[in-house]
């Protein structure tokens, strides 16, 4: 009788079904800091193709890719566009419509939309996961996994099983966890029986990409040309000299071609949707043709915290507004500190319960929306819409962008109260939940500039920041905090995932000069009490504000250390 050999069983903390950018993405940062991980993508990307997809990163997007290192080799790449027009008849609309946002964004290093196609990023983001070691593997299916409902979270009770699509060898791995980010047809929502709620509509749409030629004279700029055939024309200035033209594909045109859609026929109606501006392609590099729906799961997580959804397996939309890579990536974010505090013993289970919660109350703002979007954008009135047929579309298309600004730059996403977001005592001008403003603060002796979103992010700690106010009026404030952390709370002032900043109003040759006693942590001066202004932080009295891992808001209050450990016995495991 055969002796039967024993097959191993690889071991992670986490496996992540999908190798795009936003399942890249979480690998990186679960990597980075200190947990492993394994991503197994369905596709070859050497024959997958190459171009199309996502293109546009919005400023709060590339402010967290910033915060993890990502950003410098986007920039090399991309197109950073700060302009956009709209053409109506050949003439220009001014002001204009849809795009405009771009031109006014504010408050952020990032003050403009970075072009960048998928194909791009993803090659970025699979270099920076070899630089730290995370395990990526292509052409290989998850078919099946199961959980083991009797494993503590902390043992890898989710056993997942993956064919190698070109050898047929099938094999198993186990994991604490697992992530589905294998698109809109996810095996892993499916399999973990999540509804996917919404509908799909009947209209489509068309996208092209490659080198143009044109005389539109406004031609690198993020453009909206208005047509009542074939909807509201997105012109795209890409990288490498690109452009992509997109437009509603509808019915009337549909019925000319009855023997269905060629690249042939989206490049005839790509140039007949661009008159009376000639366009000429020089070279092609990716088409598509859509159908516009609106899904959303009903939880980005499954009850026994075991399996994650991110991106277009969690929830799909037109690309209308451009948020389907950003929202994918905020979701990663989002995930990604949360589940390695979790499995590295730092935060409560708890946290992970936020993850879904707060991904989901920006989605569904997203969906809401993009379903108006998507039908204006294709000449047609929503559903909702009881004013005059006859009006024009666009001019409706045009204000739902500007009010929907916030939203599409990032900027202005805020998540609910929970237990990362505590109101409490907070008298703040910014919200717990929300972004905190990138100010410029003064670095003590050499008085260079930095950015407070780039001494108080890592995504490894949460942030204990003193805003300390007038010397004689928060010395003993400080004082009061300094003997409380030695006495009461040397586990606060000495714990791995709190880093401790003090910023001053008051400057000096020395941060003890300037403050009057020792600082709490490295100290940034701010001589014009922008910072102190833009938190609603009285100069005189001073405040604490406790951010979160990605930046966000956590809380505020008073320079005293009670309420401070109060938040953190809720979050972390003292």
């Amino acid at each position: 009788m055969a002796v039967q050999e024993k097959v191993e069983i690889a071991e992670y903390d986490v496996v992540i079904v999908g190798g795009g950018p936003v399942g890249l993405l979480v690998a990186y940062q679960l990597k980075r800091f200190g947990v492993s991980v394994c991503v197994l993508e369905q596709h070859d990307k050497n024959t997958q193709d190459a171009y199309g997809r996502a293109i546009a990163l919005f400023p709060r997007t590339t402010e967290q890719l910033d915060q993890l290192d990502l950003i410098e080799p986007m920039l090399q790449l991309g197109f950073a566009c700060r302009s956009s027009v709209t053409y109506k008849n050949g003439e220009r609309v001014i002001p204009g419509r849809v795009w405009t946002f771009m031109e006014s964004i504010k408050d952020t290093t990032y003050d403009f939309t970075l072009v960048l196609r998928q194909m791009h990023t993803e090659a970025i983001l699979r270099e920076k996961i070899a630089s730290v070691g995370a395990s990526y593997h292509q052409s290989v299916e998850c078919v099946d996994f199961q959980v083991d409902a009797s494993a503590p979270l902390d043992a890898p009770g989710v056993t997942s099983t993956f064919t190698n699509r070109k050898t047929q060898r099938t094999f198993k791995l186990k994991s604490k966890y697992l992530i589905g980010a294998d698109g809109g047809r996810s095996f892993v929502r499916r399999h973990a029986a999540i509804p996917f709620d919404g509908d799909t509509s009947e209209d489509r749409w068309i996208r092209i990409d490659g080198i143009v030629e044109t005389d539109m004279p406004i031609n690198r700029a993020y453009g909206a040309i208005e047509s009542r055939t074939h909807g509201n024309v997105l012109w795209a200035p890409l990288d490498n000299g690109a452009t992509r033209i997109g437009y509603a594909f509808s019915p009337e045109i549909a019925a000319k071609y009855p023997d269905g859609v060629t690249q042939e026929v989206a490049l005839k109606e790509a140039i007949e949707c661009m008159k009376p501006f000639k366009v000429e392609f020089k070279e092609v590099h990716w088409w598509t043709l859509y159908t516009i729906g609106q899904r959303i799961a009903r939880s980005f997580s499954t009850e026994d915290r075991r399996i994650f959804l991110c991106g277009d397996a969690a929830h799909t939309h037109s690309s209308g507004a451009a948020q389907g890579l950003n929202t994918g990536i905020h979701d990663a974010v989002n995930l990604g500190w949360k589940l390695a505090l979790q499995i590295r013993g730092i935060a409560k289970d708890e946290v992970l319960d936020t993850y879904s919660a707060e991904r989901l109350t920006a989605v569904q703002q997203l969906i809401n929306y993009d379903k108006d979007i998507a039908m204006l954008m294709s000449h047609k009135w929503p559903a909702w819409y009881t004013g005059d047929p006859s009006a024009d579309p666009y001019l409706a298309l045009g204000e739902l962008f500007e009010k929907a600004a916030p939203f599409n730059t990032g900027l202005g996403i805020t998540y609910p109260a929970n237990l990362l977001n505590q109101t409490g005592s907070s008298t703040l001008a910014v919200a717990p939940g929300s972004r905190p403003p990138d100010v410029e603060l003064t670095m003590p002796g050499i008085n260079r500039p930095v950015r407070l979103q780039r001494v108080t992010v890592n995504f490894a700690k949460f942030f204990v920041v003193v805003f300390t106010g007038d010397i004689n009026s928060t010395r003993s404030s400080i004082q009061e905090l300094e003997r409380y952390l030695s006495e009461k709370g040397k586990d606060l002032k000495k714990h791995s995932a709190i880093g401790w900043i003090t910023i001053s109003p008051v400057t000096g040759c020395s941060p003890f000069e300037a403050l009057g006693t020792r600082p709490l942590g490295d100290t940034y001066y701010d001589p014009t009490s922008l910072a102190h202004e833009k938190f609603g932080i009285d100069t005189e009295k001073g405040n604490v504000v406790i951010l979160r891992p990605d930046g966000l808001v956590g809380s505020g209050g008073a320079i005293s250390g009670p309420w401070i450990r109060e938040y953190f016995s809720q979050v972390l495991k003292l």
